[in-house]
């Protein structure tokens, strides 16, 4: 039995990345003793309660990362752990544990690796990312070799009755009034749009999307141009309303990326996609951007559709509306990919690294 300690910069944020960091918490509490580094146990509790976690196990401590903590008593404490796991924000903490292991779950295109960094880069014993598109950008920037460990995808069961559906899961994060939102939500609504108008009718469009109170303002006007279509907005689902949507649903649609300069910002990309894989899991078909971590989950024409332009999205998704046909054959092949990615995959490889 281990004592492991577990940072994530981000755990009041309630993102795949937090569900990646206190999953892999909840996988190694079962053997070891856990300890997670963060002042505040509601934004723990959040995360439990949002990704339906098991935290009865894993203990609570002052965050020894915090900017107040003194660094000599972060590293007298860290010296206590067998490993210490950290989610980056781009910097890579030093520590006194047994061992350091450090997760990437996005690139970091413009961080400047300096001296300091590099001595510090010495220390860690194990990198790894959540998708081969992250860890391209990742080993560039920090020239070393990471290892990559997919995240746990819930599985969705396919129970309800399908109906004409396009779905789309994600946060909206307001960005500027040129750029719009990161998940490109008002892409989609576009899409969408452009379908009925040029005759598609008896389906509609939902967007399920997280909503924090700073972007609201915004999401108003993304309602408002969304007005007199079929067009429908789930705010804030729990995990059973959004299992339902998934699994009443016939296609799924995803746009992040759209629009940028990846080369330059693929921070912009969607690194991986689990909720893409979550619907992949409801027989749910993804016709989702060819960009980013999307690319390692679907097999174009074979488990979903992968576009290039929004004609592309337009085309291939009429292709699934006018052939029910092959939508069957397809939703059947997405299940069969989306098993790929199970929570017990995800712990076995972490149980793996940790051993090491």
């Amino acid at each position: 039995m281990m004592r492991i300690g577990i940072f994530d910069p981000y755990l009041n944020d309630q993102g795949g990345g937090e569900k990646y960091m206190i999953t892999l918490a909840q996988c190694l509490s079962k053997d070891n003793v856990v300890t997670v580094f963060w002042n505040n146990a509601e934004d723990l509790e959040n995360v439990a309660k949002r990704f339906s976690l098991d935290i009865s196990k894993i203990r609570l401590q002052n965050n020894i990362f915090s900017q107040n903590y003194p660094l000599l008593k972060r590293l007298l404490e860290s010296a206590r752990y067998d490993r210490i796991i950290i989610l980056s924000d781009g910097s890579i903490p030093f520590v006194f544990s047994r061992k350091l292991l450090v997760h990437f779950q996005q690139p970091f295109p413009q961080i400047k690796i300096s001296l300091k960094t590099q001595f510090k880069k010495m220390r860690v014993d194990h990198f790894f990312c959540n998708s081969f598109f992250t860890k391209f950008f990742i080993d560039k920037e920090f020239g070393i070799n990471s290892q990559v460990i997919y995240p746990p995808v819930d599985s969705v069961v396919k129970k309800n009755k399908k109906q004409n559906v396009i779905l789309h899961v994600g946060r909206f994060r307001a960005r500027n009034i040129d750029s719009g939102d990161y998940k490109k939500q008002g892409v989609m609504i576009g899409v969408f749009k452009k379908m009925v108008e040029r005759g598609l009718k008896g389906w509609k469009l939902i967007l399920a999307v997280g909503l924090q109170d700073e972007d609201k303002p915004k999401f108003e006007k993304l309602k408002e141009n969304a007005k007199d279509y079929p067009i429908e907005f789930l705010i804030n689902l729990n995990k059973a309303d959004l299992h339902k949507a998934y699994s009443t649903s016939k296609i799924y649609w995803h746009a992040s990326g759209y629009g940028e300069n990846l080369d330059e910002n693929p921070e912009l990309a969607e690194h991986f996609g689990i909720s893409t894989v979550e619907a992949m899991g409801a027989g749910v078909v993804p016709v989702v951007i060819n960009a980013g971590g999307q690319k390692e989950i679907v097999e174009n024409g074979e488990d979903g559709y992968l576009w290039d332009s929004l004609e592309d999205l337009i085309n291939k998704t009429n292709s699934l509306v006018e052939d029910n046909k092959l939508w069957e054959k397809i939703s059947e092949k997405a299940i069969q990919k989306s098993r790929k990615f199970s929570g017990d995959r995800f712990c076995k490889e972490i149980k793996n690294i940790i051993e090491q």
